[in-house]
């Protein structure tokens, strides 16, 4: 996928979408549960190509909500695959599932409680192993997976039952495959003018990416964090009203409404960018000043 995706890996989730008004009773599931749930995955994708079953398949008892998945270096993967590299012997055709014990996950598996209330939960799971394998499977799932990924009835039934979820659809999608759900759903949010920020910290972590888009908070994603310019009222309204210099007392009134309005456009980048646990960094800059120095 990338050069911080763990060598010959295809990183995916099972993904649970759920009724309206659904909650989870359990986010983790204990080591038996979570391997009979890794079966039913080992399955399902042997079924959309049966070259599956001669890799290792790693993945936990426990759901997410997307951004815990989305973010650089694709961490909760890196993490399953990092836990399944200590255990012994070939890990040929494996499955490997990791479970709670005494209600605690392994490693850094446990779900993010402030997070949990999302109406798409994933399962993550990294399928990997031979080269040659590797690479024609995670070519044909990048293809088809979107398009034909459907879970087995027992899947989805299984997840339903053992997690206290309603289930309306239960699917397969790669990494790729939620980035672009993802980008839909953030422009359907009003928030497309972010996304191109978020795809370099996800895809190119080492990359710069600069957001100037008319109205738009100024924000700057290099060295790995996005540095969003902090403008007082004065500088803002030099910056982004300049020819309201000599505003009257009803055009004051509208104007302070409008920063205070790009004051909390500010705050919502900057939650988005920190749930896909990207570091934020607020600048003070000043509008007579080239806003490309203040952010370097």
């Amino acid at each position: 996928m990338n050069d911080t995706t763990p060598d010959l890996q295809l990183l995916g989730a099972l993904a649970l979408e759920l009724k309206p008004g659904s909650q989870a009773a359990l986010h983790a599931l204990d080591q038996g549960a979570a391997g009979t749930l890794a079966q039913h995955i080992a399955r399902d994708l042997s079924g959309f190509s049966p070259e599956a079953s001669e890799l290792q398949l790693v993945t936990v008892g426990a759901h997410y909500d997307v951004v815990e998945l989305l973010r650089p270096g694709w961490p909760l993967h890196r993490e399953l695959d990092q836990l399944a590299a200590r255990a012994p012997g070939d890990a040929r055709g494996r499955v490997i599932a990791f479970g709670a014990h005494a209600a605690q996950l392994p490693g850094a598996l446990s779900p993010q409680p402030e997070h949990a209330g999302g109406p798409l939960r994933l399962v993550p799971f990294v399928l990997g192993g031979d080269a040659d394998i590797a690479a024609r499977i995670g070519d044909r799932f990048e293809r088809e997976l979107m398009e034909r990924g459907m879970a087995g009835a027992a899947t989805a039934l299984f997840a339903q039952e053992t997690f206290g979820l309603q289930v309306e659809h239960a699917r397969y999608l790669t990494l790729h495959d939620l980035a672009a759900m993802m980008a839909l759903q953030y422009e359907h949010a009003g928030l497309a003018p972010l996304w191109p920020v978020l795809e370099a910290a996800l895809l190119a972590p080492d990359a710069e990416e600069w957001l100037e888009a008319g109205s738009e908070p100024v924000v700057h994603y290099a060295d790995r964090e996005a540095r969003i310019a902090l403008f007082t009222p004065e500088a803002w309204r030099t910056r982004y009203m300049p020819d309201a210099a000599h505003a009257s007392e009803g055009d004051c009134d509208r104007l302070e409404r409008a920063f205070e309005h790009f004051q909390a456009r500010q705050r919502q980048f900057a939650a988005v960018l920190q749930a896909h646990g990207i570091p934020v960094n607020f600048v003070h800059c000043d509008a007579g000043v080239d806003s490309h120095a203040e952010l370097a």
